[in-house]
């Protein structure tokens, strides 16, 4: 059976997997990005990474899942703003530090390439991947094949604006969706409002939970909190127009969110899925619409999807 290596760099973290061909995890590894370090210390890092992967096992292809916009054909990272990446020769870098060839995808495209092969999405016709993590991504596949665009920069669903002149997004621009719907947006969202509300339950959940993330509004709106009420709903809001736009554009069989804030489930699906329907171009004609899910691979997506695109 023949083996590959699967990288997912993330502003956060960077994970690996040595993954078979039926996309089943062997092992995996993780350690922080440290972006902040500079690029040869990161790109070390990754090199290290996949030098442990690959002990003892023969290597049939590397991929690495990158945020942002890169060129698989060229071997760089053209521009990605979370991790302070532009034109980087990533491909040559790793070459002479691994000895391996590495192929560049798009860790959104990842996600949503390894969800069609083995995840949520599995048999899909068409499919739209939404990854709701430090950042917004998007993967769009269509009849099995991954959408990337003239220089395979297609499918940057997060840079896509929904409301003019809005918050300051990572990219430059401002009102972007990701300014809006990632999981750092809501954490901006549940900060603001509890520094306007002191008496917010929220500020307990904070305490215990030893700082804010992602779920603390969900959990204050279980425990009957107004505050957290009103940011989930909100939050919630923002996410729906991102989706609409894209059942617009697409309309696919089925749209699929990743990322810890989907940990959530239902709680964020039931009204999401509300919202999302009401938006749809001819809304109150429409008798199919497209099933929005959970992603099932978790933060595995972007390593099966990675090493799968290896395999292409």
């Amino acid at each position: 059976m023949k083996h590959y290596i699967g990288i997912d760099l993330g502003g956060t973290n960077i994970k690996g997997a040595l993954v078979n061909e039926n996309g089943e995890i062997i092992k995996q590894n993780t350690c922080p990005t440290y972006a902040e370090q500079g690029v040869e210390a990161v790109t070390e890092n990754i090199a290290n990474m996949i030098r442990n992967l690959a002990e003892g096992v023969t290597i049939d292809g590397v991929g690495m899942g990158c945020p942002g916009t890169v060129d698989d054909k060229a071997g760089t990272v053209v521009y990605a703003c979370n991790i302070g990446w532009v034109d980087y020769d990533v491909r040559t870098a790793l070459k002479e530090l691994t000895g391996y060839d590495v192929c560049l995808v798009n860790d959104a495209n990842a996600a949503a390439l390894a969800e069609v092969v083995v995840g949520a999405v599995k048999g899909a016709e068409s499919a739209v991947v939404v990854t709701l993590g430090t950042g917004v991504g998007g993967g769009v596949v269509i009849d099995g094949k991954l959408l990337t665009g003239y220089t395979g920069a297609a499918s940057e669903l997060g840079h896509m604006v929904i409301i003019a002149d809005g918050e300051e997004c990572a990219c430059g621009r401002r009102g972007c969706f990701e300014a809006y719907a990632s999981a750092t947006a809501l954490i901006r969202m549940t900060h603001e409002a509890m520094e306007k509300h002191p008496e917010s339950a929220m500020h307990q959940i904070a305490a215990e939970l030893g700082g804010v993330d992602g779920r603390t509004t969900f959990t204050a709106q279980q425990m009957g909190d107004a505050v957290g009420d009103e940011v989930v709903k909100t939050y919630v809001h923002y996410l729906s127009i991102g989706i609409a736009n894209i059942v617009n554009i697409f309309f696919p069989e089925v749209i699929a969110l990743s990322g810890g804030v989907a940990n959530q489930g239902e709680n964020l699906l039931v009204p999401l899925r509300a919202e999302v329907q009401q938006q749809e171009y001819g809304a109150a004609y429409t008798a199919k619409h497209p099933r929005i899910v959970c992603c099932t691979l978790g933060n595995t997506a972007g390593m099966i999807g990675a090493a799968m695109f290896a395999k292409e």
